[in-house]
């Protein structure tokens, strides 16, 4: 992703003539779009080749099995026109390298979660946080997903993982995390869903949050 506005819209609509007509409202003020199973089920895997004509498609699967079944779904993701897709780590390194290596041959970003931004994230990701995200380094992962909701970790973080990789970081907005003390915290990207789709004027909403980040 080309690092312009630095928001990415979850798209977690569940009907596709909406999510076009969002997609497009918001497509100057969006470096991605985050599908995941939500509209995926409802309109099909087809859907993420459509919205790239908007922005990159990020898969947002968190993709979390064996080995051979990740490859297996990664390639598909790809093949429908997913430019990245987010995996769990948990499952261990050789299920996270089959991913990776899977991405890399068609030229395409993994995302590993290391924290998740609800409250019950922090339950049991966040004692294993540092070890995914370190994992996430080892194996040529783009990049690593760290919690809007609590800058400090996405901080902590950072420090992990230095500056190879980004942190793309949810929670912002309806769950309460601020765009731009996660930004200042060391995230690249901001994650954003109901506080644009579900608003009136998902343009102007977008374009307030980059205007937050901006100032």
């Amino acid at each position: 992703m080309n690092k312009n506005t630095r928001l990415i819209l979850a798209l977690d609509v569940t009907d596709r003539d909406s999510a076009l007509r969002i997609a497009r409202d918001v497509s100057e003020y969006v470096d991605a779009i985050k599908i995941g199973y939500p509209l995926v089920l409802a309109t099909g895997l087809g859907i993420a080749k459509d919205l790239s004509q908007y922005a990159p498609v990020i898969a947002d699967f968190k993709v979390a099995d064996i080995p051979n079944t990740d490859r297996l779904i990664c390639e598909q993701v790809f093949k429908a026109g997913a430019d990245a897709v987010i995996v769990h780590g948990f499952t261990g390194r050789d299920s996270l390298d089959a991913c990776v290596s899977t991405a890399h041959e068609s030229g395409k970003d993994v995302y590993v979660v290391a924290e998740m931004s609800h409250p019950g994230g922090a339950e049991y990701f966040q004692p294993v946080a540092g070890s995914i995200a370190k994992m996430a380094v080892e194996a040529g992962a783009s990049g690593v997903v760290a919690p809007a909701t609590r800058p400090e970790r996405v901080n902590d973080i950072r420090k992990i993982i230095g500056t190879g990789l980004s942190i793309i970081s949810p929670g912002v907005g309806a769950q309460g995390g601020s765009a731009a003390d996660v930004i200042r915290a060391g995230a690249d990207w901001v994650i954003v869903g109901r506080s644009i789709y579900q608003s009136d004027s998902p343009k102007d909403s977008a374009a307030k949050i980059v205007a937050e980040m901006k100032d």
